[in-house]
This record gives C-alpha cells, sequence and structure tokens, in this order.
C-alpha cells in the first residue's frame, strides 16, 4: 500500500505484525495500540503495549515477538467486532528502543486475518531519518464499517512523545521541590489565637501514569541487577506466554502459503529453588507441588494454563520480600503434552517486578528435538538479584526426566520420582 492509502478491512478477527530485520546495531522495536475518540484516549486504559498488554474490552492484545533466523515480527491480536462504540479510531504504532528508525531495515506493517493468515493490509515504510517512534497505519469506522490506512507519521521524541501526543499521562522522574523559606520567630501572644479551621478535604490521588520503560535481555546483553531496577521487594510476576505456528503443504494450505494452526498445547513453568539453609526443590503442576508466596520457598505457582495469551499465560509468583532467603532460582518451561519438541513455537518471558522496570526476553528458535527449556536463571549476591537470560534448550537421555535433565544441566543435585498432575 502507498502512504496515504486506505482499503476496507474483510473481518474483524485480525492480526498486526510490525515486522523488521535484526542485525547488529539496529534497535529494538516494539508495537503499540491507541484507542482513540475525537483524536485521543478516554484514558491511559486505551493504551495497549507491552507493559499493558490487553485493552480492558479484549479487542486489543499485545503478543509479543518472534524472531525466524533474523525476521523479527511484535504482533497484535485485534477483534474489531469488541471495539466499543465510542472508539473511533485505533492507531498502530511502532517505537524504536536504543536508536532511530533509520537503523530498522525492512520495516514494515502486515494485517492479516486472524484465522487462515490471509494478507488484508501490508504497509512497508521507507525512508526514516532520526525518528525514533512511527504510527505505521490505522483502523477508522467509515459507514459502519472498518477500514485500514497506511500512514507513516514518525516523531523524533520516541514512544514517550507519540503516547503524550494522544492524551497518555507519562511518568516522569520527579523534581526536588525547592526548600521552604525560613520561618520568623513568633511574637509573644497577648490571646489565645482562634481554633483553626478544618483542613479542606484531599482531593483524589490521580491515576498512577504509564511506566514506559523495560529492560529487555538479549545474547549480547544478557544479565539484569534487580536492586539496580528498584525491583527487590514486592511480588515479582513471572510470565510465559507462546505462540504455535505450523507449515502445511498439502491440504488445508494455499499454494503451499504458512497457515497458522493453534494445537493443544500444554506447557508448564516451573521453578527450581536453593534457599539460603540448603533446602532445595521443585514449583511445578506436576504432583501439586504449586509453593507458596508467604512461607518457603516463597514461591508460587498461579496456575496451569493452555492458552499462552500475555494477558493469561503460565505465571509463577515470586515474593522479593524474603529476597535474603534465595541462593538461586532456575526458571525453566516443560511441555507436558500436544507437541514432542519446542520446533515452531515462539514464547515470549517477562519478569514484572512489583517495584522497577520490566525484564522481557524472547526464546531463539528451536533447532534441537527439546520437551524442556531452561527460561532464566536469578542470583543472590549477597545485596544484589541478578537475573541471568538462559533460553537454553535441553534433550534429555533416554530414560531421563525432563526435570532431571535441568537438574543435570545446573548441578542441583535433588532425587526425582515419577510424578503426574
Amino acid at each position: 500500500m502507498p502512504k496515504g492509502s486506505n482499503v476496507p478491512v474483510p473481518t474483524t478477527a485480525l492480526r498486526v505484525e510490525l515486522g523488521w530485520r535484526s542485525g547488529p546495531g539496529v534497535p529494538d522495536t516494539d508495537a503499540s495500540a491507541l484507542l482513540l475518540v475525537g483524536g485521543k484516549v478516554r484514558s491511559d486504559a486505551d493504551f495497549v503495549f507491552y507493559n499493558q498488554p490487553q485493552h480492558s474490552s479484549g479487542a486489543i492484545r499485545y503478543e509479543g515477538k518472534r524472531d525466524a533466523g533474523g525476521q523479527v515480527t511484535d504482533t497484535l491480536v485485534v477483534d474489531l467486532a469488541r471495539v466499543e462504540p465510542a472508539i473511533e479510531t485505533v492507531v498502530l504504532a511502532a517505537s524504536a528502543d536504543g536508536g532511530t528508525f533509520a537503523q530498522v531495515p525492512g520495516l514494515y506493517i502486515e494485517v492479516k486475518d486472524a484465522g487462515g493468515g490471509t494478507v488484508a493490509a501490508r504497509f512497508d515504510s521507507a525512508g526514516a531519518t532520526v525518528e525514533t517512534a512511527f504510527v505505521l497505519g490505522e483502523f477508522y469506522r467509515r459507514q459502519g464499517a472498518w477500514k485500514f490506512r497506511a500512514v507513516g507519521q514518525g516523531y523524533s521524541s520516541g514512544l514517550e512523545g507519540l503516547a503524550t501526543d494522544y492524551g497518555i499521562t507519562v511518568d516522569e522522574p520527579r523534581q526536588t521541590a525547592p526548600a521552604a523559606p525560613p520561618v520568623p520567630p513568633a511574637r509573644p501572644a497577648t490571646a489565645a489565637p482562634p481554633a483553626p479551621a478544618a483542613p479542606p478535604a484531599a482531593p483524589p490521588a490521580p491515576p498512577a501514569p504509564v511506566q514506559l520503560t523495560k529492560v529487555t535481555l538479549t545474547k549480547a546483553s544478557p544479565s539484569v541487577s534487580l536492586t539496580k531496577q528498584g525491583g527487590t521487594s514486592g511480588a515479582m510476576r513471572v510470565n510465559l506466554n507462546w505462540q504455535v505456528r505450523k507449515q502445511f503443504s498439502g491440504w488445508g494450505s494455499k499454494r503451499g502459503r504458512a497457515v497458522a494452526m493453534h494445537s493443544d498445547l500444554d506447557l508448564d513453568l516451573c521453578a527450581l529453588y536453593e534457599l539460603n539453609d540448603g533446602s532445595k526443590g521443585v514449583v511445578q503442576a506436576l504432583g501439586n507441588a504449586f509453593g507458596s508466596l508467604h512461607q518457603p520457598p516463597y514461591i508460587h505457582l498461579d496456575g496451569d494454563d493452555r492458552t499462552g495469551a500475555v494477558a493469561s499465560g503460565e505465571n509463577l509468583t515470586i515474593n522479593l520480600d524474603h529476597k535474603q532467603a534465595f541462593r538461586r532460582i532456575l526458571v525453566f518451561v516443560t511441555i507436558y503434552e500436544g507437541a514432542r519438541s519446542f520446533a515452531d513455537l515462539h514464547a515470549t518471558v517477562t519478569l514484572h517486578p512489583q517495584f522497577g522496570a520490566p525484564i522481557d526476553f524472547s526464546l531463539d528458535e528451536c533447532t534441537v528435538p527439546s520437551p524442556v527449556c531452561a527460561l532464566a536463571l536469578i542470583t543472590s549476591t549477597g545485596q544484589d538479584l541478578v537475573v541471568q537470560r538462559e533460553a537454553r534448550y535441553l534433550v534429555p537421555d533416554r530414560g531421563v526426566s525432563m526435570q532431571r535433565a535441568v537438574d543435570r544441566a545446573y548441578g542441583w543435585g535433588m532425587n526425582w520420582t515419577p510424578g503426574r498432575k
């Protein structure tokens, strides 16, 4: 599509993919969406992005990145049938983290039928210079139907500038208040002063501003200090979400094109832990070993999910108020049923500290017959907790369980017995 052109949207269930080619010096790029009334959001809740991955209406969901041999896509799932009637426009944007779009080769936006994968619209953005954010496209209502327009409007002020332009309140560093002038000494009282009037009622606190910062772990920068991020207290949620994509060249495909399919895949998020008192164990759905948040091991598995959606997925919660109890925690994932390996699976891991920036990373493409993957290692160094991206696929020896394979790879030294859900 040329810039400024528009096309009707053939269906309401869509996948919007922002794509580009990765490589040395290419900044990380993120997709986002804003739901507008009269050109502005109604509130910060109308902003969908990596730190706020689902709109309350369920109309838009951020799914995260997929890297297939250097071709990266960041995906939004859109259900236009669920967009509230008051919403006139859904803006589809991109932001570059750590560089400009002049350094992002092959940038495009593609709108696909969520069911069959048919491409409904594609806009290739070219000629970027100093821009650090782009409105690539938008859905808009016209005579009761939805259309897609290729926009291509750039911003040099990044995601913050784009967000504030549409009415988002962005979290900024607080300024130190000026010191109050000295109070002169009081004169001797000649009469009792009147009783002070009751202070006026405090106005309601404004909603918390949107936090745009995040930390993305890569092979080049695989670790981060939670202390430096301000995230060493409160609860930290570890979320795993995934997408399944299979290739079909026979029946059910069109000219050999890839067709997105969802299988009944059951992944289990797990954690090996070692505490400073020497105790060791595992938190997992297998054997109903869900752990505990307020007593050792201070790790709790929320449940067992089969959808892989960002808003749900598999979740572990770690109580960082007891960080002094931890020696190390290894978060890993196993395939319980539905597949033999992680091939054709794209997964994203996000750690959400209650205080501090989220930490996320994607798994590399799986090229070995692996049913188990070590995700992240959290290690205590005394006064600090360090998160290390592992993203390590393991292939258990014949007759060795997936849990035992992880144990051997990281030297946990536990005894294992068969279990089931």
